[in-house]
């Protein structure tokens, strides 16, 4: 997301005044929405669509096992979903009027649980997790189905885990763009255990937002939670994609200071 900064001469009463444009490339920050287990892409688009008026290129897509895909949803397992997700992300990369640089992912709660995997595979500048799932590194290969059957998954969320002993917590830990988690208040699908773990995982990322929908369920099945949860959102996500911005348009304008200081100090 690189801000370009031309020279210009200005044409007055027959003189030339001098003149500097900064204005942004034809690059924009790219947005990667991923949908939780169970759920699809539709659900991302109103959010992306507001976050698009941001002037950012968003990306939705449906992990298989859902919607075009649904006849693999006893079969798929995290290792197929991973590659969805990475494929996603260079699809989106590889876009011409993309950043690669400046790509934000966004993932709720199965997704947000590959969403932070993902950052161990795929250079991720801004990281957003939604009632993030966690489930142990066992049974990595097996059906993802089937990981919804064993009697202690419940009891694997509630517990206290050290980042160093799952794979997503740890990816966490090496993360170290900026950082949104937010937790839905009256999560029935996630304790709050799980939100700790993440927030406490995250050893060193540029930035830590942490927020919490007061009242809201899992999926946000009230329009007012959603509101909510888009607001959050798109606020962060203004701040961050804003601030990359007049942080690069600053770096621009004190490279121009330091060249045209050194051509001054040439001529004396």
């Amino acid at each position: 997301m690189s801000i370009r900064l031309d020279t210009v001469e200005i044409p007055v009463a027959r003189q030339k005044l001098e003149g500097t444009v900064l204005s942004p490339t034809t690059q924009f920050p790219g947005v990667l929405f991923v949908h939780g287990w169970g759920g699809k892409q539709e659900h991302d688009l109103s959010r992306a669509r507001e976050v698009a008026g941001l002037g950012a290129v968003c990306l939705t897509f449906d992990l298989r096992g859902h919607e075009r895909n649904a006849g693999q949803w006893e079969t798929v397992n995290r290792e197929e979903n991973l590659a969805d997700l990475c494929a996603a992300y260079d699809w989106l990369a590889a876009e011409p009027n993309v950043d690669p640089g400046a790509i934000a992912v966004v993932g709720i709660s199965y997704g947000g649980y590959l969403a932070s995997i993902l950052t161990t595979h795929r250079d991720v500048r801004w990281l957003a997790l939604r009632s993030p799932a966690l489930y142990p590194d066992e049974g990595w290969e097996l059906p993802k189905r089937k990981l919804h059957e064993q009697n202690d998954l419940d009891a694997y969320r509630r517990s206290r885990i050290h980042w160093r002993d799952n794979r997503a917590l740890a990816a966490a830990a090496g993360f170290r763009g900026d950082v949104l988690v937010v937790e839905a208040g009256n999560d029935e699908v996630i304790p709050h255990q799980v939100i700790e773990n993440f927030v406490a995982a995250f050893q060193q990322p540029r930035s830590l937002t942490a927020r919490r929908l007061t009242g809201a369920d899992h999926a946000l099945t009230e329009k007012s939670f959603q509101s909510d949860y888009n607001a959050v959102l798109v606020k962060w996500l203004t701040e961050m994609i804003v601030g990359a911005r007049a942080g690069d348009a600053a770096s621009e304008v004190e490279r121009h200071k330091q060249a045209t200081s050194g051509h001054e100090s040439a001529r004396h």
